[in-house]
C-alpha cells in the first residue's frame, strides 16, 4: 500500500521535481552562507550550470553528484543504494550446508613396501 507521499510524488512532473531538487540544492548552499560563485568553484561547474540547476532548467547526474560532494549532502544518495537481502528460504539452505561438528582425520594410509 502507498502512503500519501509517495502518491503525490508519482504524479509529480518531471520539471516539478527538477525544481525540487534545484530548491534542495539552493537551500543547503543558503545554510551553509555560500554564494552561487564559492559553490560553482568548489563543484567545478561554471555558476551558470549553477543558477540553471538552481532553477530546475538544467539537469544532469553528474552536477548533482559534484553539488552535493560541495555540499557535504552526499548521504542523500543512500537510498539510491541496493543491498541483496536473502530470503528466510535461502537464509536456511546456507546455514544448512554449513559444518556443525568436525569430524577426525583419516591417518594416512600406509603402502606396502617393496622392501
Amino acid at each position: 500500500m502507498m502512503d500519501k507521499n509517495n502518491i503525490k510524488i508519482k504524479f509529480t512532473s518531471d520539471a516539478a521535481l527538477l525544481s525540487t531538487i534545484g530548491e534542495f540544492v539552493r537551500h543547503h548552499r543558503l545554510e551553509q552562507n555560500k554564494t552561487q560563485s564559492q559553490l560553482a568553484e568548489e563543484a567545478g561547474i561554471n555558476r551558470t550550470t549553477l543558477v540553471e540547476f538552481e532553477q530546475g532548467k538544467r539537469s544532469n547526474t553528474l552536477t548533482l553528484i559534484q553539488l552535493l560532494r560541495a555540499l557535504s549532502q552526499l548521504q542523500v544518495l543512500e537510498s539510491f543504494k541496493v543491498e541483496k537481502k536473502l530470503s528466510p528460504l535461502q537464509l536456511a539452505k546456507l546455514e544448512q550446508s554449513q559444518r556443525q561438528r568436525a569430524s577426525k582425520r583419516k591417518a594416512p594410509e600406509r603402502t606396502s613396501s617393496d622392501w
